[in-house]
């Protein structure tokens, strides 16, 4: 996919699967295979994974490997495919960026890097030799609340003028002057996503490309049509919809991403709702009141029960 091909279509709802695993704790590629499906089926335009929902950090490189492939796999061309390649390690992100490269992706999804707070001026480095390392486009991934870095729209802006392949960013970032600023400066054409599910609505609405909601996870079809709905010029339906979801957007926040996501889809029957150490599922009281607001939105699987 070259750079104006990318532009067309990276657009919408980019889905970011989590990561089921076994009671084993390995991964359980046959439930990663189905929910692939299934998004494809309900409407996602296009899938990423090991983001922050995918849990990266719980995965070895190898591991993060093996999903990307997998998932290449059962996509199959279907929708484009933005696995996250991003490290708190240089190295690890030039090698994950390249595999990602060799495995077939349409993109790569880089994260600010995590717990070692570097600089601006090291930001541009770090982000510049990812860019010049390979011919895919890259969609930098901006999550202060989670690496304690906020790249500056200044940075970002360099960054899209002197590398032609980073084409957008994913801004989880409530600070919505910012993100007005991001395509003031880095241009209207440059590409912007909503990481912050309250945000994916109004974003749409000052020229965002879409959104790669954690939300996705759990209605892949409301989030998606938010999307189709705007873009169709029925500004009532996405309304609605950004308001309807917001009492799932909430309870899904409530614990760290993905644990309230894995508890969602194990009441749905779709995955063993485990996670590795230090993650773990939300408290009783928590998986009640998730399964309670769940209950508005999906069916839930008789006899589930995961505390």
């Amino acid at each position: 996919m070259n750079i104006q091909e990318a532009k067309q279509r990276l657009r919408g709802s980019i889905a970011p699967i989590v990561t089921p695993f076994q009671k084993d704790h390995s991964i359980d590629f046959e439930a990663f295979r189905k929910l692939i499906h299934w998004h494809i089926a309900s409407g996602t335009h296009a899938i990423s994974v090991t983001g922050t929902t995918g849990e990266p950090s719980s995965l070895t490189v190898e591991e993060r490997v093996d999903v990307m492939k997998e998932a290449h796999k059962a996509i199959n061309g279907r929708v484009p495919f933005v696995p996250g390649t991003g490290s708190t390690n240089h190295q690890e992100t030039l090698y994950l960026t390249k595999k990602a490269e060799e495995i077939g992706a349409d993109a790569a999804l880089v994260i600010v890097p995590y717990y070692n707070k570097p600089s601006q001026h090291a930001l541009y480095k770090h982000f510049k030799a990812v860019a010049d390392s390979v011919d895919i486009p890259i969609i930098v991934y901006n999550i202060p609340g989670r690496t304690a870095t906020n790249l500056h729209v200044s940075t970002l802006a360099k960054l899209s003028q002197d590398c032609e392949n980073i084409i957008g960013v994913k801004e989880s970032n409530k600070d919505f002057e910012h993100i007005n600023r991001v395509l003031l400066h880095c241009g209207r054409d440059f590409l912007l996503y909503s990481g912050i599910e309250l945000l994916c609505y109004p974003m749409l609405a000052i020229g965002g490309a879409g959104h790669i909601s954690a939300t996705a996870n759990v209605v892949p079809d409301k989030v998606a049509e938010i999307y189709d709905a705007w873009v169709e010029g029925d500004v009532k339906r996405a309304q609605d919809l950004h308001y309807d979801l917001m009492p799932l957007n909430d309870v899904l926040f409530k614990d760290t991403n993905p644990a309230p996501l894995k508890a969602a889809l194990g009441m749905m029957g779709k995955i063993n709702p485990d996670l590795r150490l230090p993650m773990d599922l939300p408290t009783g009281t928590l998986q009640d009141e998730i399964r309670s607001v769940l209950a508005n939105y999906v069916e839930i699987a008789d006899g589930i029960g995961l505390k």
